[in-house]
């Protein structure tokens, strides 16, 4: 069962969910199933297919890593703010406080989402050239909002978060993922969501953004 929205509803309305995930209700494996298949519909750099979505419903497996996404948090490197970068990110009253409250949200309760997705890519870019990085992000980006779309369409909300990055190697121990081959690229809480009716966000106005025949 999907929701009724057209292409460009679900395209405006797959918003990061940090505080409308149902913690009570399980998610059914064949839902997950479902959207991972779509996903690996998504393009692929000389189609290598290089990806991989692990999913950990298990309590237990979810409660270590719920440990590891809450000491990883404050280790992250948040690149240094520009001046626009700032009114950007303030551009709706509240926005970019909303989504810090969220955060916060999310982080004292990670160990009650019912299941975690950890997207991966075959290939390290680590020192990798521009080619490279580009050739790699770009082969697991598509596939990965592919796969938050098609949980959208079933009532599921997803946020993408880079929580895995600073204790990578200690999460891919867990997982049993060799790290010096494969790179986790996200972590993704994933759960119902409390209601449906997500509104498209307020975004910086097209004329800030949009070039023609150049910069």
């Amino acid at each position: 069962m999907t929701l009724d929205l057209t292409p460009d509803q679900l395209l405006s309305t797959t918003r990061a969910v940090r505080r409308r995930l149902d913690f009570d209700r399980p998610v059914p494996r064949s839902l997950i199933e479902e959207c991972v298949d779509l996903a690996t519909q998504a393009p692929t750099g000389r189609n290598r297919q290089r990806w991989h979505f692990l999913v950990v419903t298990d309590k237990a497996r979810r409660g270590e890593l719920a440990d590891i996404f809450r000491r990883s948090l404050p280790l992250g490197a948040a690149a240094p703010l520009t001046a626009r970068d700032e009114e950007r990110m303030n551009i709706s009253p509240r926005s970019t406080e909303r989504v810090f409250d969220g955060l916060r949200y999310l982080s004292a309760n990670i160990h009650r989402v019912p299941a975690f997705v950890i997207p991966a890519v075959e290939g390290r870019t680590d020192r990798a050239s521009v080619e490279v990085q580009a050739g790699t992000w770009g082969s697991i980006l598509p596939s990965v909002w592919s796969f938050m779309l098609a949980a959208r369409a079933r009532g599921l909300g997803t946020v993408w978060t880079t929580a895995q990055a600073p204790l990578e190697s200690e999460l891919a121990a867990v997982l049993g993922v060799p790290y010096d081959k494969v790179m986790l690229a996200a972590f993704l809480p994933l759960a119902f969501t409390i209601g449906t009716d997500f509104k498209p966000a307020v975004r910086v106005p097209r004329e800030q953004v949009l070039h023609w025949q150049g910069w």
